[in-house]
């Protein structure tokens, strides 16, 4: 079908090539031999008059021009998608819908957990894709790419609905053998320490507290970096580190690991975990049923929060 002379097919190969950034795999991902996606992008070029892509090694480069196009025509395909191919009604326990979230391992082990763990009673066709935090973090809202990012309020995007998840606050912790822990910990003695700090992405992107201290001109002595939350309390066991933790974390962790909990020396921010989603999602049955969902589990959580206990002498 043309629009103004324009192959509509064309778009949904123009969308591919923008998300993948490579031939190969943008063809693979709608089913088009390579040929015929070296085809779509030659009409595309001709349509535009512009290039659209250069290459860097095996890497599709945009040009400004096609980075113009990327936003409408992903807005586009999606309004095709939500508005006219989904006509059928969403009945949550015979759907086999598949819901893409992304979000730190911190959100996945004490929320998402729990909700594919009830989503498997009442709707057990329903599939999730737990996907981690994009590099930047809104990238995958701006392109319709997932359903769900739960990430803390203070880096979301104005630009898409958002719904407070639950508070979180920040305790310090460390092994159960560390003696510098058993007494109340001292600012002097929590920068003296050796931490484990966690970064995200390929930018490294710097956790609440980390943000905050950079924010504050204070630097600790970090030793060790890891990729998630989950990987800290194990980087702790056997040495003298301490690390900086969501409290309902360190909470699920402590039932396996010999850890202990000291209340931080310095005043750092608890924060929000916050659940955002594509505007174009907004009306969605399926969105707004996995919605209440997410936010009654959320509220669940928030009601059965408590410190976790220093551990003794």
């Amino acid at each position: 079908m043309r629009f103004r002379g324009l192959d509509l097919n064309l778009l949904v190969a123009l969308d591919a090539l923008i998300a993948e950034r490579n031939l190969t795999a943008a063809a693979r991902s709608i089913n088009l031999s390579q040929p015929a996606m070296s085809a779509a992008v030659a009409r595309l070029r001709a349509y535009f008059k512009d290039e659209l892509f250069t290459m860097s090694g095996r890497e599709l480069v945009l040009t400004p021009r096609a980075e113009a196009l990327a936003s409408p025509t992903r807005e586009a395909l999606l309004h095709i998608q939500l508005s006219i191919t989904s006509r059928e009604p969403f009945r949550p326990d015979e759907s086999n819908r598949r819901f893409r979230l992304c979000m730190s391992d911190f959100a996945a082990i004490v929320l998402i957990r729990k909700v594919i763990e009830r989503v498997a009673r009442e709707a057990p066709g329903i599939k999730f894709e737990l996907m981690p935090l994009a590099d930047p973090f809104d990238h995958p809202l701006q392109r319709g790419a997932v359903d769900f990012i739960i990430l803390p309020d203070v880096y979301t995007t104005d630009e898409h609905p958002k719904a407070t998840l639950f508070d979180e606050t920040l305790v310090c912790v460390g092994c159960r053998s560390n003696k510098r822990l058993a007494r109340p910990l001292t600012f002097s003695s929590y920068m003296s320490m050796g931490h484990v700090a966690v970064r995200f992405g390929r930018s490294r992107v710097p956790s609440i507290d980390e943000w905050f201290m950079q924010e504050h001109r204070v630097k600790r002595r970090v030793e060790v970096v890891v990729q998630g939350f989950s990987m800290m309390p194990h980087m702790l066991v056997g040495t003298n580190r301490v690390a900086t933790m969501p409290a309902t974390l360190v909470r699920h962790f402590a039932k396996s690991l010999p850890l202990r909990v000291a209340k931080l020396p310095l005043p750092l921010p608890g924060f929000t975990e916050t659940l955002q989603w594509p505007a174009l999602h907004n009306n969605e049955p399926a969105s707004k049923w996995m919605r209440q969902v997410l936010l009654e589990e959320a509220a669940r959580l928030g009601s059965s929060q408590e410190e976790p206990s220093l551990a003794p002498e």
